[in-house]
């Protein structure tokens, strides 16, 4: 089941998030061919961009980007208040095998953070700090800083799931229990990579925290949705402007355009191409 759920300790002023993804995850990946290195960094990010589009109080996206200087060029991630994802990497050759690391994946870079608000149309970027050399390292940096509430994160990835949980310790926690945060900390730090990828949220929540009384609240779904838009594709061609659509049209004998955040394809013809510009060429 590809969802997520929010759950509180509730008598340690303690909140978390669970996220499992299987299905959406490979449809992302379908036709990709990523190495596991790579598929791996990139199901860590959308881990972390599905967990902060859960947190959206109004109508919008998340965005998170990774442009580095390494062989691993740009990693993007979308995901919408409905929690509908896409993203996609972006390689400057073929990667070793030995590279394991963000830091030897995207050598030197930024990892950006854009919040999207349709309702007022305005985009709010942050620079998120690469700390620890590790995507949940730099959001848990990330999080004590921006939010200012104590933050972890155990995240895992690989080809077939991808499984994440969040933990904050809220502004109360120490007047309700001083030792609560250390010990749920404690008792995360056991959990295996396996098991997050695996296991259901409440499984989970009992395995690790069986001693501490945790409500979990209704969990959400999450899917992959990018369209082939091809109108959009076609308003796109519009605006390059006929002559300049006509010339690569005359050298290519199509024009052929790539959607490389939605790995799509769309080919136009001739045909095509007078449809769009009404008639032929002057």
């Amino acid at each position: 089941m590809d969802q997520i759920s929010r759950f509180l300790f509730t008598e340690l002023d303690i909140r978390g998030q669970h996220l499992q993804l299987t299905e959406s995850w490979q449809q992302m990946l379908r036709d990709r061919h990523y190495p596991p290195t790579l598929a791996r960094l990139l199901g860590e990010l959308t881990a972390v961009t599905v967990m902060l589009a859960n947190g959206l109080k109004h109508e919008g996206k998340v965005t998170l980007q990774m442009q580095g200087s390494g062989p691993v060029s740009l990693l993007v991630v979308e995901v919408d208040h409905q929690l509908r994802l896409r993203g996609m990497a972006r390689t400057r050759d073929a990667l070793p095998d030995m590279l394991q690391s963000m830091d030897e994946l995207l050598g030197d870079g930024q990892l950006v953070l854009t919040l999207y608000n349709a309702a007022t149309d305005r985009h709010v970027q942050s620079i998120v700090p690469r700390q620890g050399d590790s995507v949940a390292a730099s959001f848990e940096h990330f999080f004590a800083q921006s939010e200012q509430l104590d933050t972890r994160l155990f995240l895992a990835a690989n080809e077939q799931a991808i499984g994440g949980l969040l933990l904050q310790k809220m502004p109360e926690a120490d007047s309700q229990d001083p030792d609560g945060w250390n010990r749920v900390i404690a008792l995360a730090e056991t959990v295996r990579p396996e098991e997050l990828l695996s296991l259901p949220c409440d499984t989970l929540l009992q395995r690790l925290f069986h001693e501490e009384t945790v409500q979990r609240y209704e969990p959400r779904r999450v899917e992959y949705h990018c369209p082939a838009d091809r109108e959009r594709v076609l308003a796109t061609l519009k605006a390059m402007g006929e002559d300049e659509v006509r010339r690569i049209l005359d050298e290519e004998g199509a024009v052929v355009i790539h959607n490389e955040l939605c790995n799509a394809h769309f080919k136009f013809t001739r045909e095509d191409i007078d449809a769009l510009f009404g008639g032929q060429t002057h």
